[in-house]
C-alpha cells in the first residue's frame, strides 16, 4: 500500500473537475512538494487521492506535512482557482503526519506556478509584550477547545498558541474557582484509503496532561482537575473549521465558578 501511494504521487492524472464546493474530503497519501517561489515559505504542498485520481492543494493546513511520511488529509473543497499551486484548493484543511507510513520524498518543479506569498493566518498569537484587551463580563461557566494533529499530543505552532492564549486571557479576567481539563481522542477505528486508522486511547490522557501543565505555568494558583475520555464524538465548534476529525482530537478547558 505504501509503495503504491508513493508511485501514484508521480503518476496520477489531475482530473479537470473537482468535487462539489464545500464537500468533505478525507484520504491518506504521500505528500508532494512543489518548488514554487513567491518569496518566504511560498512552496506548495500537494497530495493525491488514489481513490479518485484527484490531486489537491493542501498548502493552507495550519500544520504542514513532512515529506518523509504519509499524511491524513481532511479538508473542504473550494471554488478557488488552482493557479497558485496547480491543483484544486482544500480550505479549511488539515494534514496530519502518519509516522508509521514512510514515504519517498517527491518534489515537483514550479512549472510556472507561483505558490502563495507568505502571510500570517487568521489565528496567530501576538508577542507577550502586547497587552491583551480584557474580555468583557459578565462571566459564567465556559469551555475552550484546544485541537491536535492526528496521533500527537503536542501543541500546534500558532494555531494552538492562539487558542490557548485566548482561553488564558479570559480566565485571568473571569477568575473562576477551578478548571476541568478533559482530553479526547479519535480512538474509534476508521478505514480511510484502505488503511484502518485510530488514535490510541491513552492519547486522550496525554493531551489533557499537556494542556493542564501549560495552564499551571500560565495560571499559577488556580485549581485544575484533569479528566479524559477514550472516544470523542465530533463537535460543532467554530475553530475546528467544520472538519469533524479535527473536533474529535481536542482538549476541553472548562471554567467553573
Amino acid at each position: 500500500m505504501r509503495k503504491l501511494l508513493a508511485l501514484l504521487a508521480c503518476a496520477l492524472p489531475v482530473p479537470a473537475a473537482a468535487a462539489e464546493t464545500g464537500a468533505l474530503v478525507r484520504y491518506v497519501a504521500c505528500p508532494i512538494y512543489r518548488d514554487a517561489d513567491s518569496g518566504k515559505k511560498s512552496g506548495c504542498w500537494l497530495a493525491d487521492d488514489a481513490a479518485t485520481g484527484q490531486r489537491w492543494d493542501v498548502s493552507l493546513s495550519p500544520y504542514k506535512p513532512d515529506w518523509n511520511y504519509g499524511v491524513l488529509v481532511e479538508g473542504r473543497t473550494t471554488a478557488a482557482p488552482p493557479d497558485a499551486c496547480g491543483a484544486p484548493v482544500l480550505e479549511p484543511v488539515r494534514t496530519s503526519r502518519l509516522y508509521d507510513m514512510p514515504c519517498t520524498r517527491h518534489m515537483l518543479p514550479a512549472e510556472g506556478y507561483p505558490g502563495r506569498r507568505y502571510k500570517l493566518q487568521g489565528r496567530y498569537i501576538d508577542p507577550l509584550s502586547v497587552a491583551r484587551p480584557v474580555p468583557p463580563g459578565p462571566y459564567a461557566e465556559r469551555a475552550f477547545p484546544i485541537y491536535f494533529e492526528f496521533g500527537n499530543d503536542f501543541l500546534v505552532y500558532q494555531y494552538d498558541d492562539y487558542l490557548l492564549d485566548r482561553a488564558v486571557t479570559w480566565i485571568r479576567a473571569a477568575k473562576p474557582k477551578r478548571l476541568v481539563v478533559t482530553g479526547f481522542a479519535a480512538s474509534r477505528p476508521e478505514t480511510i484509503s484502505g488503511q484502518v486508522i485510530a488514535e490510541p486511547t491513552e492519547l486522550a490522557r496525554k493531551r489533557a496532561q499537556t494542556i493542564a501543565e501549560s495552564l499551571r505555568r500560565l495560571l499559577p494558583g488556580i485549581a485544575i482537575e484533569t479528566r479524559w475520555e477514550e472516544s470523542a464524538p465530533p463537535a460543532d465548534e467554530p475553530d475546528a473549521d467544520g472538519i469533524p476529525g479535527q473536533s474529535q482530537r481536542r482538549v476541553e478547558i472548562r471554567a467553573l465558578f
